[in-house]
């Protein structure tokens, strides 16, 4: 663990502290931690800022219920700003917003980063508005029999691939198989996190598991 005096707070007595989702890697928030703020965070596990505003420490939630329970605290190679990781309740900006950071203030055409969080958005977007020819769309339309179907032509598909050793064509299908299980996800109301949860739920079981083994 790093000692906190090596920590290197600015002329105020402040370090940026950047709040992310620990399930999302999304950014949430850019705050500020003097060492009481600091210490309090690590002794509640919970953040604690330091309002420059106001003058004053805030717990974040303390009002509004959006309370962020801190994972891991990490201090850059300088020692003068800090990445909080927190698991959250609510909403991070005051606004209402699931993060701070929200509007574009410029973007690259030519590049395109992926992510299943904006592949599910899309997804999102092609069932509550369908559009002319979208493979999508149709299958929203078609309903959750259609959708069940293409999951188990898929999940048989992989099987095949997966038999036949041909690595290349298994990760051609098992991105298949993933594309019609998040519309099967849309189509029941599930989201990513509440899959990440349940994966999260079953890593603390398997690490219990494996402790009990070593012992």
């Amino acid at each position: 663990m790093l000692d906190l005096n090596t920590l290197k707070f600015d002329e105020k007595g402040l370090i940026p502290a950047i709040v992310v989702d620990a399930e999302t890697k999304k950014v949430l928030t850019l705050a500020y931690m003097n060492r009481e703020s600091l210490e309090i965070s690590i002794r509640e596990k919970r953040t604690c800022f330091w309002s420059r505003s106001r003058q004053t420490l805030w717990r974040k939630g303390e009002t509004s219920g959006n309370v962020q329970h801190i994972v891991s605290i990490t201090a850059d190679c300088d020692r003068d700003a800090l990445t909080v990781l927190v698991e959250k309740e609510g909403p991070a900006c005051h606004l209402g917003a699931d993060s701070c950071f929200e509007t574009t203030v410029w973007e690259n055409d030519e590049l395109h980063p992926f992510s299943l969080d904006g592949l599910m958005e899309m997804l999102v977007g092609r069932k509550q508005e369908k559009k002319e020819g979208s493979y999508t769309s149709y299958l929203f339309e078609k309903g959750i029999d259609k959708i069940l179907k293409k999951v188990g032509e898929e999940s048989t598909e992989v099987i095949i691939a997966g038999k036949a050793g041909d690595q290349r064509e298994t990760i051609y299908e098992i991105a298949d198989l993933t594309y019609h299980v998040l519309v099967l996800m849309i189509e029941m109301g599930i989201s990513l996190e509440d899959i990440r949860r349940e994966l999260a739920s079953r890593h603390v079981i398997d690490k219990k598991i494996k402790q009990e083994k070593m012992v």
